[in-house]
């Protein structure tokens, strides 16, 4: 399926978004009138189509190595014994 045109604006979003001062959960309601919820929702579905890797691979392919590196921390984290 093709992009549309704001899966492209969320693809370039995300390419510039540590430039403003402003939040990003603030960037996102003010440009895409997204919950930060909704956009991550949508971000991953983009992360994973043919046509976003098309379009941008380097965005995309940072942010999967980022998703990947977090999944991995949450998982191989070595568990928190209790002392008492």
């Amino acid at each position: 399926m093709a992009l549309t045109q704001r899966d492209r604006e969320i693809l370039d979003f995300e390419r510039t978004w540590w430039d403003s001062p402003a939040p990003k959960d603030v960037q996102i309601l003010e440009r895409f009138e997204l919950s930060a919820t909704r956009y991550q929702q949508l971000l991953t579905t983009l992360l994973e189509d043919e046509e976003a890797m098309a379009y941008d691979p380097l965005v995309v392919r940072r942010l999967q190595r980022q998703r990947e590196r977090r999944r991995r921390a949450r998982f191989e984290s070595p568990a928190v014994e209790d002392t008492k």
